[in-house]
């Protein structure tokens, strides 16, 4: 099993053991990701007897409704329209916000929680930087495929991005760099992502692109084996949530691959916060730490793109 498809397949598994979808759904989203149900039901299985370990009395939590917006984690934002990258290949559709006042580029990796492509969370996050001064851009991973819009069940979208190969991700994204360097707005790049989005900043990292100037993988997993020698002018700033054992299990390969490199960093936990916790259309939003976390993102490349 490649790296995306154990990421993927372990989002759907810790959905479930979170109680955020059922067992239903559960099975049926292994199920796209190519898992057998003989392997799929033994995993959930496994979730079922921990939650009767640790909580004997209860039942698996329901959702719990969405927490209401912070005005101040959410600026007013610059208008985004799509665009397609100017790259003979590969062609990846992104979506643009402009700063009134531009002070960098930056480049917000395409994908949100549970995977789910460029969805309208990570457009406003490309509007947010830009109501912030930066120019940004956000990139649709599924643009070979018709782009993310095409699938109206996330879980399709989930499945297609399973189905590329992981050259391409990469592919994409430097593309991205490629085209905010085109606009000629600034001369630094910054590159950001949230879950699929932050591990695809850790590995476009690992893949090496002496252009990056400064890059947030939000708790994205690190690539096993992690050499970031090839990316030697990025200032990293790594964000988690202290209940996110499964994303913080890589935290320390991340770190020493840093240090290894000689690369500035700063790895920063929220305490009591969660996996995709800046995502304020989920369940695990957690206003008080997304707020802080978007600070030190525009501390960060405030500091290092300007």
């Amino acid at each position: 099993m490649s790296e995306v498809s154990r990421y993927l397949t372990e989002e759907v598994v810790v959905d479930y053991a979170d109680g955020l979808i059922s067992r239903r759904e559960a099975l049926n989203r292994l199920a796209l990701l190519g898992v057998a149900a003989a392997a799929a039901i033994p995993m959930l299985a496994a979730c079922d007897a921990k939650r009767e370990q640790d909580s004997p009395t209860q039942s698996p939590q329901s959702p719990s409704p969405q927490s209401p917006a912070n005005p101040a984690h959410r600026p007013a934002r610059r208008r985004w329209r799509p665009r397609r990258s100017p790259s003979p290949a590969p062609k990846a559709a992104p979506c643009r916000a402009r700063g009134r006042k531009p002070r960098a580029p930056r480049v917000p990796c395409s994908s949100s929680t549970r995977t789910r492509g460029l969805t309208d969370h990570i457009k406003s996050v490309a509007g947010r930087l830009a109501a912030s001064g930066f120019n940004a851009i956000a990139i649709d991973l599924l643009s070979a495929e018709g782009g993310t819009a095409k699938f109206t069940d996330p879980a399709q979208a989930t499945a297609a991005l399973n189905a590329v190969p992981p050259a391409r991700f990469i592919a994409d994204l430097k593309a991205g760099i490629d085209e905010l360097l085109r606009r000629g707005v600034g001369t630094k790049v910054g590159v950001t992502g949230f879950c699929f989005g932050g591990g695809q900043t850790w590995t476009l990292l690992n893949a090496g692109d002496p252009r990056i100037n400064a890059a947030i993988p939000f708790y994205g997993p690190a690539p096993d084996n992690p050499n970031f020698a090839g990316s030697p002018n990025a200032k990293v700033l790594g964000i988690y949530g202290e209940l996110d054992e499964r994303v913080n299990a890589t935290r320390e390969r991340a770190q020493a691959a840093l240090a290894a490199a000689g690369l500035t960093h700063e790895m920063v936990t929220f305490p009591g916060a969660n996996h995709a916790f800046f995502n304020d259309t989920g369940q695990r939003y957690d206003q008080k730490s997304a707020v802080e976390a978007y600070q030190k993102v525009l501390d960060w490349f405030g500091r290092y793109l300007t």
